[in-house]
């Protein structure tokens, strides 16, 4: 890796999805753009494992769709389902894109695609460099290292995620709260007799859980639970299905490929700009994984602040340009907050008679296509696009 360079236009912080997002289109628009991340080198697991229609339109700037495209599994339908019984399906087929479903694909795959595009146009990413502290004037952004390096530029991004040091340098709230429960994460193998033509959503007093495909005959479950254990193993993910999943065709975990806890956080950035610095990504919102739209609206984050950097920097635009970043991204963000918030806590209801009255009004509402619609816009985030409203 060549030395780091002590300058550039734009200096991005953090290398998750938003954050290479963001220097790919930069660097393809002819900015000059340095990257660091804290970490030795790209996390190797899957995380975030859901890319919805939207995030595949907006991508397509950068030409790496067609590719996550054929490394990761098209599914069509959602269901929310408590035991066996369907309460809502949500499908995908006849939304208005060239994407007319959701894509299964895991972060690792989605990282190492961004990445690579990313040295191909001719960037990199300096590892593992730590910010300690950013400071601003008039001219732009001095950052420092806890190596003691400086990088001098024009704007900086933070896109270092939750925990964001850019964000606490700047003084910008983190507006929120945390869940009480916490989530189980896991990556398996199993034996069922039903296929993966779904992402399924099961409801339960204890919580909720999510199954959902993978590339390589994998699945993905995501569930809450009062207390989940450091390092989930089969028995763990295996007492999850017996008391959360079908009865008819009961499911068998074969064994556990990666597996994790975290506690889950919604919370809203008070601001996306101060002066020269701005936050997207993690650093910005931070929500349920319910619907799987975390990381898909920090990618959109990304291509959409790149833009209007591109604009000032290339091509002479006004630097209140620059604020229609957050006047038209921040609202969007509340929503999904919101929107996830909501899911989560219907999903949880512990009184048996309020669970009884979901469940009547989810039934009903599965008779209504224009539900159907409006569901299936807000999951895959068209709903997001102006010229779709």
């Amino acid at each position: 890796m060549s030395a780091l360079p002590s300058s550039a236009e734009v200096l991005v912080i953090g290398a998750g999805p938003a954050g290479l997002a963001l220097a790919a289109s930069l660097v393809d628009k002819g900015v000059d753009v340095v990257v660091i991340d804290k970490q030795a080198e790209a996390a190797n697991t899957s995380r975030a494992a859901v890319v919805h229609a939207r995030t595949l339109e907006v991508l397509r700037e950068l030409d790496i769709t067609d590719e996550l495209i054929a490394r990761g599994i098209k599914v069509e339908t959602f269901t929310v389902r408590e035991r066996d019984r369907v309460l809502l399906h949500v499908g995908f087929d006849d939304l208005p894109t060239p994407y007319p479903y959701t894509l299964m694909c895991p972060q690792n795959v989605t990282e190492e695609i961004l990445l690579k595009h990313l040295r191909d146009a001719g960037g990199q990413v300096h590892r593992p460099l730590e910010l300690s502290t950013l400071e601003q004037d008039a001219e732009g952004v001095t950052a420092t290292l806890a190596s003691g390096e400086t990088i001098r530029a024009r704007y900086a991004v933070g896109a270092d995620g939750m925990h964001s040091v850019v964000r606490d340098q700047t003084g910008i709230g983190f507006t929120g709260d945390t869940y009480a429960q916490s989530f189980l994460l896991a990556d398996v193998h199993l034996d069922w007799a039903e296929g993966p033509d779904q992402v399924r959503l099961f409801f339960s007093p204890e919580g909720v859980t999510v199954l959902a495909p993978l590339p390589g005959d994998h699945y993905r479950i995501v569930a809450t639970m009062d207390e989940a254990p450091e390092h989930p193993d089969v028995a763990d993910c295996q007492a999850l299905m017996d008391s959360r999943g079908p009865r008819t065709n009961p499911i068998t975990i074969a064994d556990v490929v990666w597996s994790s806890r975290f506690r889950v956080h919604h919370r809203l950035a008070d601001h996306y700009r101060e002066d020269r610095v701005f936050l997207a990504g993690d650093a910005a919102h931070v929500h349920s994984p319910a619907g799987g739209q975390g990381m898909n609206t920090g990618v959109q984050d990304a291509l959409h602040l790149a833009s209007r950097l591109a604009s000032v920097i290339r091509e002479g635009a006004a630097e209140t340009t620059l604020d229609e970043y957050e006047t038209e991204r921040r609202p969007i963000a509340e929503g999904v907050v919101s929107f996830t918030d909501k899911m989560t806590r219907v999903a949880t209801l512990g009184h048996a008679s309020l669970r009884g009255l979901r469940n009547t009004a989810l039934r009903a509402l599965d008779f209504i296509p224009a539900v159907h619609h409006k569901m299936a816009m807000n999951l895959s985030e068209l709903g997001t696009d102006p010229q779709r409203k």
